[in-house]
């Protein structure tokens, strides 16, 4: 077993940066801005053709998602702070606004305009989803520390 700690590592959205992205109407990436690649950790390639939720973090709770795809279908624009998934397994906050766009007056596609959040928000969002996902989801995000020892003999027992 190899121990990484990349999860803990988050990634600033730099304050001057939007991060822009199109997706078809089930979730199908079909554009990002290079802001969104830099940041996100993939080349544009590995995420275009790819549904948008492979960058959401675990901490994110289902509802949030749930809110977000009903607001949208409904034809309203979604805000909301969203936690996501680096390519590295770090991670990165954003604020969003996800909206439809039309085209002849029918919804063809969905576009999401990204922004930095401050570090105060970030961490009252985290308690937030921490608490939704505990009363929601009935887990919890942990972090554990163990002896060297006892790594050890978990290292040795997965083998």
């Amino acid at each position: 077993m190899e121990t990484s700690f990349d999860m803990f590592i988050e990634t600033e959205v730099p304050e001057n940066e939007l991060i822009i992205s199109r997706t078809d109407l089930s979730g199908i990436i079909t554009y990002i801005n290079e802001t969104f690649a830099h940041i996100s950790g993939y080349e544009p390639e590995e995420l275009i053709g790819k549904p948008h939720n492979v960058i959401r973090h675990p901490d994110m709770p289902k509802s949030a998602f749930d809110d977000l795809w009903k607001t949208i279908k409904a034809g309203e624009t979604w805000r909301g702070y969203v936690k996501n998934l680096r390519k590295d397994k770090g991670y990165y906050w954003v604020y969003a606004e996800i909206s439809g766009v039309l085209k002849d007056g029918k919804l063809v596609e969905y576009k999401s305009i990204r922004e930095p959040m401050s570090r105060e928000k970030r961490i009252e969002m985290q308690n937030v989803y921490d608490k939704l996902r505990s009363e929601e989801e009935h887990s919890s995000r942990v972090v554990l520390y163990v002896d060297n020892d006892q790594l050890e003999a978990i290292k040795a027992f997965e083998k």
